[in-house]
């Protein structure tokens, strides 16, 4: 019994401090710090990448909201990847105004892919750009996304993640979920170790890269969450990756819980294969180069399943003391509510918070308030299952919201 005291207590200190460490990086995020200088005033040259699989519904919407950006017209082309579609993507973007390039692939269907056979393309061509920004086809960016990129090339950042906002976050509690998830990841997570000198990560859509960076390499990606495991294998070189609060990308959520499952699924079972791929590498950096940024990378990966993990057994752990007369009915009960009040109820007033500092509208939100913590619950149960049961056949998400720029606004 006092082995199982004495884990019980180191998993107890390891969940603190892991926590802890997160919560003095978020008041980071509170901080407002000057802006970083200029080092060379330009106007760059961008392609704006939109991979698409059968998105008819949403895709012209996008399109019409790039051609409508604060910048030059002639400084920008916007290319949408047609991937495996069987629809009419491809000629509603060409209508719109895209240059399209269409591609066939049965066996390599995820984004990854889609973006390493076209950015490939390009650098075989020289394409005479400066920069990329990648969009999912469902978003709509808001009319300063490249000028506030452009800023960010000028301030010598190579890779830059957009806030990603929701276009339906009240449309029920999953949208709502999403939404907050995603307000609560942009300041505490993103902002606030851009403040501190940190990196912040790419989070799937919205974000740009110096096209000089890849030439070497390609977008060489592997697993189902290509952004993360791109924005590893900077971390991992000693590149910071940038924040960009003010170019703005709005991203559809599905409305459906059987397909926000499958989503999320899929995120998790990537973040596994990043984790397999990219924790030794990770801790290496940490060995070599001595960063706080290359530690928090590593915190992150840790952070994910393996802190769930810890978390399970720690619960398993007070299960098991308690049979064995080790502990009693209210502290097995009190040790429980510890762990159970963070994970589900602190998250509500953290969103509460988010939306204050943010000005974001909380009237239509409080159903998505009071339904947050089952959302984040529901994630819970995706990691478990994740744990034992892995799909990694990518599936499609439907967009439908037919929503344009003015329209969110």
């Amino acid at each position: 019994m006092e082995y199982l005291y004495l884990l019980q207590q180191a998993l107890v200190w390891i969940v603190t401090a892991f926590w802890l460490y997160q919560f003095v990086v978020s008041i980071c995020s509170l901080v407002k710090l000057k802006d970083k200088p200029i080092i060379e005033e330009k106007q760059n040259r961008f392609m704006a990448i939109i991979p698409a699989h059968n998105e008819a519904a949403v895709v012209a919407n996008l399109i019409e909201s790039l051609k409508n950006q604060d910048y030059p017209n002639e400084l920008y082309d916007i290319y949408v990847i047609a991937d495996n579609c069987t629809d009419n993507t491809a000629e509603i973007a060409k209508k719109a105004g895209a240059i399209v390039y269409e591609r066939f692939d049965e066996k390599k269907k995820t984004k990854g892919f889609a973006l390493q056979w076209f950015l490939d393309k390009k650098i075989k061509e020289n394409a005479p750009y400066d920069a990329f920004c990648v969009f999912d086809a469902d978003n709509i960016a808001d009319v300063n996304f490249l000028k506030a990129m452009n800023k960010k090339l000028c301030q010598g950042e190579n890779v830059v993640q957009g806030y990603r906002d929701i276009k339906n976050p009240s449309d029920n509690w999953i949208t709502a979920g999403y939404a907050i998830f995603y307000w609560t990841m942009n300041r505490f997570y993103h902002l606030a170790r851009y403040n501190l000198g940190l990196s912040p990560l790419l989070n799937g859509t919205g974000f740009m890269v110096r096209f000089d960076l890849i030439k070497e390499t390609g977008w060489d990606t592997k697993t189902l969450t290509e952004d993360i495991e791109f924005s590893l294998k900077n971390i991992i070189e000693g590149r910071k990756l940038g924040w960009a609060t003010d170019a703005i990308v709005y991203d559809e959520q599905p409305t459906d819980f059987k397909q926000s499952w499958s989503q999320r699924s899929r995120w998790t079972v990537g973040h596994i294969q990043c984790m397999k791929e990219y924790t030794g590498l990770l801790a290496a950096a940490v060995k070599e180069k001595k960063t706080l940024m290359n530690f928090d990378g590593l915190l992150y990966i840790l952070g994910s399943i393996p802190m769930f993990v810890v978390t399970l057994v720690l619960l398993l752990l007070n299960v098991i003391m308690y049979f064995a007369n080790g502990m009693t009915i209210q502290e097995l009960l009190i040790n429980s509510v510890r762990y159970l009040i963070p994970t589900f109820f602190l998250p509500i007033l953290t969103a509460i918070l988010i939306m204050v500092l943010d000005k974001k509208p909380i009237k239509p939100m409080l159903k998505g308030l009071i339904f947050y913590p089952i959302f984040l619950g529901s994630w819970l149960l995706i990691n478990f299952k994740c744990l034992f049961i892995r799909n990694t056949k990518w599936e499609k998400i439907d967009h439908v919201r037919d929503i344009k720029i003015n329209e969110v606004n």
